[in-house]
């Protein structure tokens, strides 16, 4: 009797410790936070882009129709082409944007507009080469193919001009904000970067006057930028640089932009760095160069650690 008074005691103490253990003191530690780092590698991983084909790549966009695929535009004496451009570098395919012509194609973005499903594609002609900048600026917006083998359908391309608030500029940076579908334009500026901003819905039939949100701190001469697939991550790139935000709950991108950036990137060396995008998945972000006097180009991809 004596040992199992023992014994009964023993476990009530055991009993005890496990109820305490799962009640309160060994309560299963918080999930660590998953929101997306602002660190990524420095050193990219380089595919081959054989020459003669996007030369001139200005601006690049993940493709969301067809996955492993970006959209290429280039500029100035260019065709008014994007070019699907394979995540290997092997295949690019040149697609002809009926009804629209390259003034100077600087930037291309992807995603929503007026009708709800649907994919579009943005091509900015808002570049100042081989004349004065510009008072007013273009913005083609047409549905995004989802086969390879098929083409543009011209009947449906719609035409955003807009001009700007406080003069002639020249831009090279169009971005789409997936939440509003605003769409943001950074001018290409020594200092004093302006953004400006064209509330949905836009009008394709009058000139818009762009809305000046503010300046870009600390970050000059942006020749590309990109917002994330879900609006949570923008990137700006400069001849040299790119510059990383992250939207905070309940900011705009408007807002977030009149900030310094999170973080400034290094990336690698380019002969004319002009086009910066975030991988569909939010896996990393990829740059691509114009050839310039180079012998050839890299795709290059920067992983998030």
């Amino acid at each position: 009797m004596k040992l199992y008074k023992r014994l009964s005691g023993q476990i009530g103490v055991v009993l005890s410790s496990i109820i305490f253990c799962v009640t309160c003191a060994c309560d299963p530690p918080p999930k660590p936070d998953e929101t997306p780092t602002a660190d990524f590698e420095t050193t990219p991983q380089k595919v081959a882009i054989t020459p003669g084909i996007v030369d001139e790549a200005s601006g690049i966009v993940a493709s969301y129709n067809m996955p492993g695929n970006f959209w290429v535009n280039q500029d100035s004496g260019q065709p008014n082409s994007l070019y699907l451009l394979s995540v290997d570098g092997k295949n690019i395919r040149e697609m002809n944007i009926p009804g629209s012509a390259n003034r100077d194609w600087e930037d291309v973005a992807a995603g929503p507009g007026p009708n709800a499903g649907v994919n579009y594609l943005y091509i900015g002609d808002i570049g100042n080469n081989n004349e004065p900048k510009s008072q007013v600026g273009v913005i083609f917006r047409i549905p995004e193919v989802a086969n390879a083998n098929a083409g543009f359908d011209g009947s449906k391309l719609e035409k955003i001009t807009f001009s700007y608030p406080d003069g002639p500029r020249d831009a090279e940076s169009l971005m789409l904000d997936p939440a509003s579908k605003d769409l943001f334009i950074i001018s290409k500026e020594g200092q004093n970067t302006g953004i400006y901003r064209l509330a949905f819905p836009q009008s394709t039939t009058e000139t818009i006057v762009a809305e000046k949100m503010g300046t870009v701190p600390g970050v000059g001469l942006v020749t590309g930028g990109n917002i994330s697939k879900d609006g949570s991550e923008i990137l700006i790139r400069t001849y040299l640089a790119v510059y990383y935000w992250k939207v905070k709950t309940g900011e705009s991108i408007g807002q977030t932009l009149t900030q310094p950036s999170t973080k400034q990137l290094l990336v690698a060396l380019e002969p004319q760095g002009e086009a910066v995008c975030m991988d569909a998945d939010g896996n990393g972000f990829y740059t691509i160069s114009e050839r310039s006097s180079a012998a050839s180009v890299t795709l290059n991809f920067y992983k998030r650690k």
